[in-house]
């Protein structure tokens, strides 16, 4: 169970770094090219949300790996697993059901390590 764990924390890392990464260093112009829902918030706003994002990638490796408060593992992914929520909610008010699939994906793989880390 702790390598499956594992995976599926590098896995989550990698991603909420990637979206996360992108969504502070670039324009909110840019990413509405591809990302229409930012057209909804502020510049301030996505690049919250991305900071977000990022901060959850790292909770998610370094308590854990470090063993230093190896518990806010698993309250990173709880935090991922409300982004997710937020984001399905987003999409959904915007009639973007396709987006949504994306959001329930990483939310089950959040609230998996979540769970993992938390309670077994």
């Amino acid at each position: 169970m702790n390598i499956a764990l594992w995976i599926v924390q590098g896995l989550l890392a990698a991603a909420f770094l990637m979206a996360g990464g992108m969504k502070m260093a670039q324009p909110k112009e840019k990413l509405a090219q591809n990302m229409a829902w930012v057209e909804d918030f502020s510049q301030n706003a996505v690049r919250t949300i991305g900071l977000l994002e990022v901060l959850g990638a790292i909770g998610l490796i370094l308590p854990l790996a470090l063993k230093i408060w190896p518990v806010l593992t698993g309250v990173a992914a709880i935090g991922l697993v409300l982004t997710m929520i937020g984001a399905a909610i987003t999409h959904t008010r915007r009639g973007e059901m396709p987006m949504l699939v994306p959001n329930i994906v990483l939310g089950a793989l959040a609230a998996f390590v979540a769970v993992g880390r938390l309670f077994l």
